[in-house]
């Protein structure tokens, strides 16, 4: 049977940086690019009726941000993940990243296998982030859990999960790590969501990091 291949989307202002991403992912055989847009406005036109799978999303656009467009898409593509890949690694662009609803973050230095890797992981349910990335939201991780997170009535194992969340494990590498089975880690991850209100890993991750950004500033 052929693997089905993702559906991809590129969101880049800078014409080089655009034509070298369409070039390595047509490359590929897993991926199958769907159009790449050079502004915000552009991906909102063009990329709803494409439908695409994943969305490798710039911040810095002309007009409107890669965060504000993030925002509109996951409105209009709830589905669709977003990875954000920027040259900006400061907290708030993280932050406001994932708040907005972007699945990933990795810096625009990422090797190419490691950026296929993460459209493949984004897919599966992973969260890729670039290595430095992932250091500043398990340092957030480490503060003391601020007040009005909806945390305080989560059990030791779930905040364990909801830790792995944020730093990119999938489901299956989950319960692996934590010896346990993968049906177990989906009812915690419910049970997590129920109790911090939110509908989605991303959503989960974004409203403690938020809280946790509040504290650092």
């Amino acid at each position: 049977m052929t693997q089905k291949k993702i559906n991809v989307g590129i969101v880049e202002d800078d014409r080089e940086v655009r034509e070298n991403l369409t070039k390595l992912l047509e490359g590929c055989s897993q991926i199958m690019p769907a159009v790449a847009c050079e502004s915000g406005e552009e991906a909102l036109q063009q990329l709803p009726a494409r439908r695409p799978e994943v969305i490798l999303m710039d911040i810095r656009l002309p007009g409107m941000s890669g965060i504000k467009c993030t925002a509109k898409i996951k409105e209009l593509l709830p589905k669709t993940q977003i990875l954000m890949l920027t040259a900006y690694s400061d907290n708030d662009n993280i932050f406001e990243a994932l708040k907005a609803g972007a699945s990933g973050y990795l810096l625009k230095n990422t090797p190419a296998t490691e950026l296929i890797q993460s459209i493949v992981a984004v897919v599966e349910g992973g969260a890729p982030m670039t290595g430095q990335i992932a250091r500043r939201v398990i340092d957030a991780f480490r503060k003391p859990t601020p007040d009005g997170l909806d945390q305080a009535d989560l059990t030791l194992r779930e905040k364990e999960i909801l830790q792995l969340l944020a730093r990119g494990y999938a489901n299956k590498e989950i319960a692996s790590h934590l010896n346990i089975s993968a049906g177990t880690v989906r009812n915690h991850i419910g049970h997590i969501y129920e109790k911090m209100h939110v509908r989605c890993r991303a959503e989960a991750t974004a409203k403690y990091l938020g809280g946790a950004e509040r504290m650092m500033s």
